[in-house]
């Protein structure tokens, strides 16, 4: 069963599995994942891993007989190393990039698959492969030396990831970590993780403790290892002892009575027993490759009809959503009307003289127009609450920006004062710029320039009272056109509440007029096209169509 043959199938199963975001736990996804594996590569797959410095490169090491893999003082394998058959010793690196790099011997490892201080592989390589003319190899085996466990998350996920790909787990541990009933906790956690998959446990640096407690903790481990005992062939055992690095030194020595008594002859003759036996179970059947193709096409059709009911229910929510702005225009639109008509009645000259003009007179008269001013404004900021939640509202239903609050200013309050003094002439006003302001004298006829007495008009808002006392004879009467000191501070408030009148009608005319444009319904039904449902349900359908198409190719054969 060639690669190229199912190379389509293999790329459709992994999209699938992609676009159904299945649980990596779950059974579809992990024997989909075996039978791509398989698929593309037949080789029976030994994966060896481990926690950093458990002797996981000595151990392949003794296996293949020569040190094939780097070894330094602390061993730092950054990459997932495959150890394959080849002709000579022979490395090759792949980059993510397609550029490849192959050179004799290893040497060119302790460039590309070690790890850095932080020990972080380079994110541009691929795969690191070694080539090795071993006999064991040669029967269509190949070995996976798997970065460090428990380093760091990322890499513990990507060890999991290559441990799904392997048809033989070798966990290595260290008898000298395993004292601790914590540590063996964990290593049954890790081979549960493994599911279904063979796996068998190799000790390590047993040599180093004392006889006794070797005798124990074989014991403590045979306990831990013994319910994988059901997934390895009749003769072998789920629990090895080595000692790696004896076992490597007595390799290169041809001292095979060394190797024997470190572990290494029972622990090889169970792999090869292993391998004899699973390698015809590997081999990956056409009705296997129809059985997972129909399971994936389920789970894709099954992902379709939920997407489905999504985007209903998308387009239910859109058409609520449309009726809801459709009745709430016109709810809003007179509550807003409601709130503006009120506050316009309340804005109504003839209505704020006859309730504050006196008040503001007497208050400009006895100095408290500032304490008049505050109440004045909690008045106004009452009208334009009303304005300002119902235009709120309809910019929350109808997905607008918020308009903000009704800015209703009120002008500055006017400033009059009172003097005596011998100089008929009015005072000289002057606007912010320096330009004269125009100066009248308010009489009971009208507006007269000149004059004993008068009040000056500053821009509408600034008024001057100036009484001449002059020494003069006795009359029967004072002069009809002059007005009273009261009087000044009555045309003073009128003028105050005229401008605010004028001034607030057009803001809030203004105001109103924006408020319209936003709580006004438009009905804008999104396109289901564009909607990220349906082009997952697209998607989703080419897959399964794809699948199809390689069931019906599968069928013809």
């Amino acid at each position: 069963m060639s690669q190229d043959k199912y190379r389509n199938s293999i790329a459709h199963l992994k999209s699938a599995l992609e676009a159904i975001a299945i649980d990596k736990n779950e059974p579809l996804y992990r024997d989909t994942v075996a039978v791509c594996a398989n698929l593309e590569n037949p080789n029976f797959r030994i994966a060896v891993f481990g926690p950093f410095n458990y002797g996981k490169s000595t151990l392949l090491n003794a296996l293949l007989g020569k040190r094939t893999l780097p070894i330094d003082l602390v061993p730092t394998t950054g990459a997932a190393i495959y150890v394959r058959y080849g002709e000579q010793l022979q490395s090759r690196i792949t980059f993510k990039d397609g550029t490849v790099i192959t050179q004799e011997g290893t040497r060119v490892l302790l460039d590309y698959a070690i790890l850095d201080d932080p020990r972080r592989m380079g994110d541009d390589v691929a795969e690191v492969e070694v080539f090795c003319d071993h006999p064991f190899l040669k029967t269509g085996v190949e070995f996976l030396d798997l970065p460090g466990a428990h380093d760091r998350a990322a890499q513990d996920e990507f060890v999991r990831d290559r441990l799904l790909s392997a048809d033989l787990i070798v966990r290595v541990l260290d008898a000298r970590q395993l004292t601790a009933l914590g540590e063996r906790e964990n290593i049954w956690d890790e081979l549960l993780d493994c599911g279904t998959k063979a796996v068998i446990c190799v000790v390590n640096f047993i040599n180093l403790l004392e006889p006794d407690e070797q005798k124990e903790l074989v014991q403590q481990m045979q306990s831990v290892a013994e319910s994988f005992s059901s997934n390895l062939p009749t003769g072998t055992r789920n629990l090895y002892r080595i000692d790696a690095l004896p076992a490597l030194r007595a390799r290169l020595k041809g001292d095979i009575a060394a190797a024997k008594a470190a572990g290494l002859a029972e622990l090889a003759s169970a792999l090869q027993t292993i391998v004899q036996v699973q390698q015809e179970e590997k081999s990956v059947t056409l009705p296997q490759v129809e059985t997972i193709i129909k399971r994936v096409r389920e789970a894709l059709q099954e992902k379709i009809e939920a997407t489905n009911e999504e985007l209903e229910a998308r387009q239910q929510k859109e058409k609520n959503r449309l009726k809801i702005q459709q009745k709430a225009e016109k709810l809003i639109g007179q509550g807003l009307q409601r709130s503006s008509s009120e506050f316009q009645s309340w804005l109504y000259l003839p209505n704020l003289l006859s309730c504050y003009q006196g008040e503001l007179a007497a208050a400009l008269q006895q100095n408290t127009a500032i304490a008049w001013e505050r109440q004045f404004k909690k008045t106004v900021a009452k009208y334009t609450a009303g304005i300002t939640e119902w235009t709120n509202k309809g910019c929350e239903i109808f997905e607008r920006e918020n308009l903000g609050e009704v800015a209703i200013a009120t002008p500055p309050l006017p400033q009059v004062a009172v003097s005596h003094s011998d100089a008929a002439a009015p005072p000289n006003f002057q606007n912010p710029d320096g330009s004269p302001v125009p100066v009248a004298i308010a009489t009971g006829l009208g507006l007269m320039f000149g004059g004993p007495m008068g009040a000056a008009i500053a821009g509408g808002a600034s008024y001057w009272l100036k009484k001449a006392i002059e020494p003069k004879e006795s009359t029967a009467e004072e002069p009809e056109d002059l007005i009273s000191k009261e009087s000044i501070y009555e045309e003073a408030a009128k003028d105050y509440l005229t401008r605010f009148s004028n001034e607030a009608f057009s803001t809030l005319q203004q105001y109103e007029q924006q408020a319209e444009e936003l709580i006004r319904f438009q009905p804008t039904v999104t396109s289901i096209e564009t909607t990220p449902e349906y082009q997952q349900i697209q998607f989703l359908k080419t897959l399964d169509s794809n699948l199809e198409q390689e069931l019906d190719l599968l069928d013809k054969e």
